[in-house]
């Protein structure tokens, strides 16, 4: 892809107003008049995620489940892998973002991918083994509920994995970065142009409903704006075994 798309993408990110009365309607709005540039853009702005889906498990068999998952480009990080899972859903709101993943399994041979166009705070799914927000969460307006519905159909032992952009909390828990007070303040004024809401509960949220198996919080560029480095964070998290009461 050329400068001049990139350009034209970061027009649409900066200056094309998001319309509708829907989250479904408003997301159609904004990412439908740059889907065609969407990948290749967000490569150099989405950082992280390779290092995520490599860590993640792919067991045979299983189901493996994309919150938000847009082109499901993500999934090109699983390589071969993809095909020892039994099934792969690409959940997301955006009709044109489920067109693209359609045809992406379709190109690829992916014959175990299925894209729907569903809420993740609501979608009803077969119980899976692994579940990722992938730059996803922070577009969620009840994101409480998306990480509800999420764990309740993970599969006890199962994996949940989250990559996003964030904010830390004044006071974060003992180990977790601490952001600036300019960090804190500026960068969810700037994401929420383009309804990402950049969150200080998110990590923490994730700390308290899931066992941690990883956690990095880093810095990633900002394209054309080489200055600038906005927060993001990667995070895998276990679903923890039922207690069993004895008699």
């Amino acid at each position: 892809m050329s400068v001049a798309s990139d350009l034209r993408t970061l027009f649409h990110l900066v200056a094309s107003p998001v319309r509708g009365g829907t989250q479904g309607e408003r997301l159609e709005s904004f990412y439908g008049r740059q889907v065609g540039n969407y990948d290749q853009f967000r490569k150099k702005l989405l950082h992280g995620r390779e290092e995520l889906y490599i860590q993640l498990p792919t067991p045979a068999g299983g189901h493996w489940v994309e919150m938000g998952g847009g082109t499901g480009s993500n999934l090109d990080f699983l390589g071969e892998r993809i095909r020892e899972l039994g099934k792969v859903s690409v959940i997301d709101l955006c009709p044109s973002m489920i067109q693209h993943a359609k045809q992406r399994a379709s190109v690829r041979g992916w014959n175990n991918v299925e894209a729907v166009v569903a809420d993740a705070s609501t979608v009803d799914l077969s119980p899976a083994d692994v579940i990722v927000f992938s730059y996803s969460l922070t577009m969620i307006p009840n994101w409480f509920a998306a990480l509800e519905c999420a764990i309740q159909r993970l599969k006890p032992g199962g994996m949940l994995g989250v990559v996003d952009f964030y904010v830390s909390r004044k006071y974060p828990q003992a180990g977790h970065l601490r952001h600036s007070w300019a960090k804190r303040s500026i960068w969810p004024i700037w994401f929420s142009f383009d309804n990402v809401h950049l969150s200080p509960d998110h990590v923490p949220y994730l700390h308290t409903k899931l066992k941690p198996v990883y956690f990095n919080e880093s810095l990633g560029k900002i394209p054309f704006l080489p200055l600038l480095k906005a927060p993001y964070y990667q995070f895998i998290g276990q679903k923890r075994e039922p207690h069993v009461l004895s008699a």
